[in-house]
């Protein structure tokens, strides 16, 4: 397959039914696996991993050694920090009960779905099925197993909302019945565990 304005070091592995939009860039060491499609601008780092059928939008960055496994969806501006991995298997196993060795058609991999804006923080892990609003923030470290709402910080094992984030990543702050984001001034209310954009 040729691509054109896309940038893929020499060490890197892609296989070649492919798809990395324009402005995109693979980095030493990194697999994209068969049928993932990238977006434009993405950035995948030294090291990383996206499996097979990965679906990834436009502007995303997946940095070093991070592991994306198949079938992850995400979304436009979606960053997944170094050593990150997204889980595909509710019920790891080896072998089946018999003893034998699984094969690819013994069990039913589960995705990690992540929205518009949303962030992973290094060495955090996503167990599938999970899905992560979008602009969430996930902390540093963190394990997920049960999802996130959008604009939701969360952090710990397991990983509980430990505040709310705005676009620009930064903690919200309460003002009365209004959280704000002190970078941009936008303002939310809460409302039964979930946060709603105001209006100006």
């Amino acid at each position: 397959m040729t691509r054109t304005d896309v940038r893929i070091v020499d060490s890197a592995d892609v296989a070649d039914n492919a798809q990395i939009g324009a402005g995109s860039s693979v980095w030493h060491l990194a697999q994209v696996r068969e049928d993932a499609v990238l977006g434009e601008n993405c950035i995948v780092g030294r090291g990383a991993y996206i499996g097979t059928g990965v679906q990834m939008g436009d502007n995303c960055k997946v940095q070093n050694y991070a592991l994306v496994y198949e079938p992850a969806k995400l979304a436009d501006g979606v960053f997944i920090g170094p050593a990150v991995v997204l889980t595909n298997d509710t019920y790891p196993r080896a072998v089946n009960p018999d003893g034998s060795l699984k094969s690819a058609h013994d069990w039913e991999p589960v995705g990690v779905t992540i929205g518009r804006g949303a962030a992973i923080g290094a060495r955090a892990t996503c167990v599938a099925p999970v899905t992560i609003g979008e602009w969430a923030t996930v902390a540093a470290g963190a394990v997920v197993v049960k999802d996130v709402p959008a604009f939701a910080l969360v952090a710990g094992v397991p990983a509980k909302r430990i505040g709310w984030v705005g676009r620009a990543g930064v903690r919200l702050v309460q003002d009365g019945d209004r959280w704000v984001c002190p970078e941009t001034g936008d303002a939310f209310v809460e409302t039964d565990g979930a946060l709603r954009e105001v209006t100006k």
